[in-house]
């Protein structure tokens, strides 16, 4: 299959948004999110981040059809619950670059089309004057009752690409889990690497 992976501008951004909102829920629902979506939610929040200055939008195009996409915007442009960890231990969010999602689904892993999103938003972030990437992943137990046998964490492909860990670097989100009634708290771990 061709995959063909670019960044979506101005127009296209707003064509391609109940795409992109329904390609987060479904990719998400897996484990480690695990999260239960609502696509009028989805839709604002890729809108919102999308018209940050110097956002970048990347989508993955199997023909006609959007298989992927990853987010990328200045840190200083999120919310404050993003930039609280850096901001408490004054680090200068005005030289970091905040990756967002990047959600493909599953038939169309392991062909290289993760990097091409490293790669698009990384070179997004040196245009805008970052210095650096960061982007937050959810904790999970080893042992999580939901985890699959064959599950594979992200780690050491983003170890590759040069990023790391930052210990102590943590913050919570809060969504709904798929099977639960309400919201309920997620410690997310802060990646960081150099651009």
């Amino acid at each position: 299959m061709t995959v063909a992976v670019r960044t979506l501008t101005g127009a296209e951004i707003s064509a391609a948004l109940d795409d992109l909102a329904q390609l987060r829920i479904e990719v998400f629902r897996a484990f480690p999110y695990l999260y239960d979506g609502d696509v009028a939610y989805e839709r604002d929040y890729i809108a919102e981040f999308a018209a940050a200055p110097h956002a970048a939008l990347v989508a993955a195009f199997d023909g006609d059809r959007i298989v992927g996409a990853a987010t990328a915007s200045p840190m200083i442009a999120q919310k404050a619950e993003f930039q609280r960890p850096f901001v408490e231990r004054r680090i200068d969010v005005d030289r970091l670059f905040y990756f967002g999602e990047s959600v493909l689904l599953p038939e169309y892993r392991g062909q290289g089309i993760g990097h091409a999103f490293f790669d698009q938003r990384e070179a997004a972030g040196r245009t805008a004057g970052a210095v650096q990437a960061s982007f937050c992943a959810v904790v999970r137990a080893v042992d999580h009752p939901a985890r699959p046998a064959d599950y594979q964490p992200l780690d050491a492909f983003w170890q590759k690409r040069g990023y790391r860990p930052i210990i102590g670097f943590t913050t919570d989100f809060e969504w709904k889990e798929v099977g639960g009634a309400e919201e309920v708290s997620h410690q997310m771990q802060y990646w960081i690497g150099p651009l």
